[in-house]
C-alpha cells in the first residue's frame, strides 16, 4: 500500500534530521573545546544524506550514507595561559561558524517538521478511511 510507503518514508526522513540535529548539537557544544579524548582537535562533524532506493521504484526514503569531519585549519587565539597554548601563546580551537550551526539547526527543524506533517497526514487518512469502513 502506497501510503504505508509514504509513513515509512517520512519516518527515514525523521530519523536521518534527529542525527542531524545531534550533530549540530555536538559541534556547537564543542566549539571551544580544544583536545578530545583522544588528544586531537574536535572536528566539526556533518552528515551525509543518501536517498534509500528500490527497484523499478521511485525513492523510498532517506539514510545517513556518512558522517563527515571537516578537515579545516584550526582558528586561533591568542591565551598564554590556557594549558593547551602552543609555545607562543596560541591555542588552536575547531573552525566551527556559529551562524552557520544554527542556521543548519533551523534547515533541520524545519526538514523535520515537514515530515512530522507528513506522519500526521497519513494517520488522520487511516483514521477516515476506517471511520468509513464503519460507515
Amino acid at each position: 500500500m502506497k501510503m504505508f510507503q509514504a509513513i515509512k518514508t517520512a519516518a527515514s526522513g525523521l530519523s536521518a534530521e534527529r542525527l542531524r540535529l545531534d550533530l549540530i548539537a555536538s559541534n556547537i557544544a564543542n566549539i571551544r573545546t580544544t583536545r578530545t579524548e583522544g588528544g586531537e582537535l574536535y572536528r566539526r562533524k556533518t552528515a551525509v544524506f543518501a536517498a534509500v532506493l528500490a527497484k523499478n521504484a521511485a525513492g523510498q526514503g532517506v539514510r545517513v550514507a556518512a558522517i563527515n569531519e571537516q578537515q579545516t585549519a584550526p582558528r586561533w587565539e591568542y591565551d598564554p595561559t590556557h594549558p593547551d597554548a602552543n609555545e607562543e601563546g596560541y591555542v588552536a580551537y575547531p573552525n566551527i561558524n556559529l551562524l552557520q550551526e544554527m542556521t543548519d539547526m533551523v534547515t533541520a527543524t524545519r526538514a523535520y517538521e515537514a515530515n512530522v506533517t507528513v506522519l500526521n497526514a497519513g494517520k488522520s487518512i487511516f483514521l477516515k478511511a476506517l471511520e468509513i469502513g464503519r460507515g
